[in-house]
């Protein structure tokens, strides 16, 4: 269900007036804001080590931006009563975090100020699939009945289709290159199909959400994630998609999870007042 003008919720003010509305509008926000935010952090580590100097750049002002939409959902959740968009950012406990499980996943083992040994395919084909779901995801939003939220998701969107085409070029020549880079991004495409079937769930509040206008199902976005996945991917796998480490939109996550908040927290810790 996509509403029409006439059925906007108007500002945060109106949506606290009707409890089950601000459920469900907050419970979509984290798992936006949450995305964002680890998934530009699994960016920042990159940074020095993308495979060339212009991908360097390029690689960094997507992640910059990316944490900026972060900020953008962790402000209309303060918009909304919660706390302040640092704390929501920075001390919330992994078990609260609404993220889909495979957006903070490792880029792999080590650290990047030591000796990292991370993989270019598993980057592409998790941020190509990211910024295909977030188009799919952000389309839908701007229907939707909450106009705070419709509004910043067209805001995003403005810059959001340079990204996806980004790693849409970047998934296309290295699948039409040679053998090994079309087998290692194979690889990660059948291991990403295991492990991402929670990132089109809008977890407890999906009936309500939908019902309300705010996103469409969860079976529509799926359709059109799939979609939109077909466009660059010559033969998307057969199977449907899987849940191997639970439900992130639930609370279910992975160690994985604690090493990235714990790296994000240093820099919080040590100056609390500093800016975004």
């Amino acid at each position: 269900m996509e509403r029409g003008e006439e059925e906007m919720m108007e500002s945060a003010e109106a949506a606290k007036q009707d409890q089950t509305y601000l459920n469900a509008l907050k419970d979509l926000l984290y798992q936006l804001a949450d995305d964002d935010f680890l998934i530009s952090f699994r960016g920042s580590e990159w940074l020095g080590l993308a495979p060339h100097i212009e991908e360097d750049v390029a690689f960094s002002s997507i992640t910059q931006n990316t944490m900026g939409h972060a900020l953008m959902f962790y402000n209309l959740l303060e918009e909304l009563g919660d706390q302040e968009a640092d704390f929501l950012a920075h001390e919330r406990k992994p078990e609260e975090r609404k993220n889909a499980i495979y957006f903070e996943k490792k880029n792999g083992e080590g650290h990047y100020t030591e000796e990292p040994y991370y993989d270019w395919a598993l980057t592409v084909v998790r941020n190509f699939f990211y910024e295909s779901f977030k188009k799919v995801k952000l389309e839908a939003i701007t229907k939707g009945s909450y106009k705070p939220l419709a509004n910043v998701a067209g805001k995003v969107l403005m810059e959001q289709p340079y990204h996806l085409a980004h790693w849409r070029i970047w998934f296309k020549q290295l699948y039409q290159s040679t053998d090994d880079a079309r087998n290692r991004l194979q690889e990660r495409l059948e291991e990403a199909w295991e492990q991402c079937g929670d990132v089109f769930e809008l977890g407890a509040h999906a009936a309500e959400l939908e019902h309300l206008g705010i996103v469409v199902s969860e079976d529509t976005l799926r359709e059109r994630w799939l979609e939109e996945l077909s466009k660059t991917i010559p033969e998307l796998p057969a199977k449907n998609f899987g849940k191997k480490y639970g439900s992130g939109r639930d609370g279910d996550h992975t160690p994985d999870l604690n090493q990235a908040l714990e790296i994000l927290a240093e820099v919080y810790e040590s100056d609390k007042d500093a800016v975004w």
